[in-house]
């Protein structure tokens, strides 16, 4: 499909358009950054003559960001980062709109990459990634798109980290933004989305209380410590594993235990993987935990927890609920398995809330404005967003919110410059 071709989709539903269209401006009303930014630039239309390929999870807020984009001049086609996140509803509303859009819930990894390929047959000029994975097909398996590719950009801690690698192995064959880098998209999407989104996710998937369990979470970075948090404030008992002094130090002084997880396993009644790393929850520690235990991640990949491990343990299962399953093992133990290790915040709800994505969002439409203005001129690598839009995103975001705050005096800003005071 060309740019300028009638273009075409592929969605669960197309009836379920109108329940979309609802649920995408309820979004809009929670998202004052990015409705300014779409204000801002609908008239000029910077955007205007490029097309975005773009390839992240498809809920509700990700539909206001593809509207900005479309508002400010770019054409769009789209399609999911992960197989159970997609809100069939929004993306029957956006194909009812317009997008190439091809995306629906519960897709296969054959379905996953042949919905990819359909965004790549639009000849993008620019690229829009959660995870690298449409990045890396372009550099794998579609490298003709390359002649057309100005630049992309990342969401992801996971995906950052690949393409850095992909950079270093001197792989990477454009400019790639690290949207994940700018403070107002790691340090409030990351803790606070991840950590709200997340149990989020495993209470609609088991209604279990929370209170008084021990919540075993994998990971100290950004998301673990925001589920970390959140587990705390809901009166759970919160167990930390890591790999990295540092991490394992900041958890021990926020108050949570830190042990192995050989040692967690045992002990754990409800376990969030949150690492970006594969198996670290595997066979011996599923034999380890009591019956009764629950497990999910949280982390970009499922392959955070070795469920072939865990299935070879088992001697049958069954599914209890939506995104729940029941593991009973040999020895008659019972593990639940939740949203089949997918991310539980997006395969068992509805992802990070939309007033945190807001945030997110205006980094992705900023980083795209950034390469259509610039693109050509930055060299292969991994680029990051000026701190400047970081402090503008947080203004804007602190004004819809009624919060004022204080500025610095002449003198102030004087003496902040002056090297020479001291004692």
């Amino acid at each position: 499909m060309t740019a300028t071709a009638e273009p075409s989709f592929k969605v669960a539903d197309p009836e379920l358009a109108e329940e979309g269209r609802l649920l995408i401006e309820w979004a809009e009303s929670r998202m004052p950054v990015l409705m300014k930014l779409r204000k801002q630039w609908e008239k000029e239309k910077p955007l205007a003559g490029h097309r975005i390929a773009g390839c992240l999870h498809v809920t509700k807020e990700t539909a206001v960001l593809i509207r900005t984009l479309r508002a400010a001049g770019a054409e769009v086609s789209w399609s999911g980062c992960n197989p159970l996140s997609t809100h069939d509803a929004v993306a029957a509303a956006l194909a009812e709109e317009g997008v190439a859009i091809f995306a629906w819930y519960g897709q296969s990894t054959e379905d996953f990459y042949w919905s990819i390929d359909r965004t790549l047959d639009f000849n993008p000029t620019l690229t829009l990634d959660d995870g690298a994975d449409l990045i890396f097909r372009v550099h794998t398996e579609k490298q003709a798109s390359l002649e057309h590719i100005v630049g992309g950009s990342e969401e992801t801690t996971t995906g950052i980290h690949r393409l850095r690698a992909m950079a270093s192995d001197g792989k990477l064959k454009y400019p790639v933004v690290a949207v994940n880098d700018a403070e107002t998209k790691w340090d409030f999407d990351n803790v606070y989305g991840t950590g709200q989104s997340s149990l989020d996710g495993i209470l609609r998937a088991t209604s279990i209380l929370l209170a008084g369990k021990t919540v075993v979470v994998a990971g100290y970075g950004h998301c673990g410590r925001g589920c970390a948090t959140r587990a705390a404030g809901a009166g759970a008992n919160v167990v930390v594993t890591e790999v990295k002094p540092t991490a394992a130090l900041k958890a021990t002084l926020d108050g949570h235990r830190v042990m192995p997880m050989d040692k967690a396993a045992a002990v754990g009644d409800v376990f969030i993987t949150a690492t970006g790393m594969k198996d670290v929850i595997v066979g011996n520690h599923f034999e380890s935990m009591k019956t009764g235990a629950i497990v999910c991640n949280t982390g970009h990949y499922d392959c955070e927890l070795n469920l072939k491990e865990l299935s070879d343990l088992s001697e049958t299962s069954r599914t209890m609920r939506d995104n729940c399953v029941e593991h009973r093992m040999k020895d008659g133990r019972r593990i639940y398995v939740l949203a089949e290790g997918r991310l539980v915040n997006l395969a068992a709800a509805e992802g990070h809330p939309s007033e945190v994505m807001d945030m997110s969002f205006a980094n992705q439409f900023q980083a795209m404005m950034l390469l259509a203005r610039e693109g050509e001129a930055l060299g292969p690598g991994v680029h990051d967003l000026p701190e400047s839009l970081d402090q503008e995103i947080a203004a804007v975001k602190l004004d819809a919110m009624e919060i004022g705050i204080d500025s610095l005096t002449p003198e102030q800003e004087a003496y902040a410059n002056d090297y020479s005071q001291g004692t």
